[in-house]
């Protein structure tokens, strides 16, 4: 029924994923354009360690830059991207990526969560994210991990019914600190079983 994939980033994809980022979309939420811009370089410099590190699952991408600036430790993660196979080679139509702790213990509160989606404008509404994140589970079983935590926006109607459609459960509501700017959001839940 829904033709979307998740492929691992790789140099079929790479021109796709720059057109995106070139028209403005980011994986990024909460840097947007900043962030965009910096992937376009990292692309521009070395396409292949870019590609490289979508698959980090030992953190040694180096540090995470937050929204205030601030740096923090790289956790171990994956990157996927959300494609729509077509006779032209496909379309991209986003990113979803998972990062989890080594050693099994919660995340560090600078962490909004276990998962993180970002599908392109112009291929919104069309399921692609809730697919995504269907797809996204098994790896996150394969890792170990029981459940998955994943946070949203209040406002955020679209990413509360892409969570709840893959079987999350609202834990509550939490401040997301300094580094977010006290900003509010909503914590879910989805158990992963054994």
């Amino acid at each position: 029924m829904h033709g979307l994939q998740l492929v691992r980033p790789g140099p079929e994809h790479l021109a796709a994923y720059e057109a995106a980022l070139r028209r403005g979309w980011s994986a990024d939420n909460l840097r947007g354009a900043a962030a965009a811009r910096e992937e376009l370089e990292r692309i521009a410099t070395d396409a292949a360690g870019f590609l490289a590190r979508m698959d980090d699952p030992d953190a040694i991408a180096g540090p995470v830059t937050l929204p205030n600036g601030s740096t923090v430790p790289r956790l171990p993660s994956l990157r996927r991207w959300m494609w729509l196979p077509g006779p032209d080679g496909g379309q991209f139509a986003g990113s979803i990526g998972l990062r989890w702790t080594k050693d099994g213990a919660p995340l560090p509160p600078h962490v909004l969560g276990h998962i993180g989606y970002a599908v392109v404008p112009w291929q919104q509404r069309r399921g692609h994210a809730t697919r995504a994140l269907a797809l996204m589970l098994p790896l996150a079983r394969e890792r170990g991990l029981t459940h998955l935590e994943i946070t949203t926006d209040p406002e955020n109607l679209g990413s509360q019914k892409v969570i709840l459609d893959n079987g999350g459960v609202l834990v509550g509501t939490f401040d997301k600190g300094a580094a977010y700017g006290h900003a509010p959001g909503l914590r879910y839940r989805i158990e992963l079983g054994p």
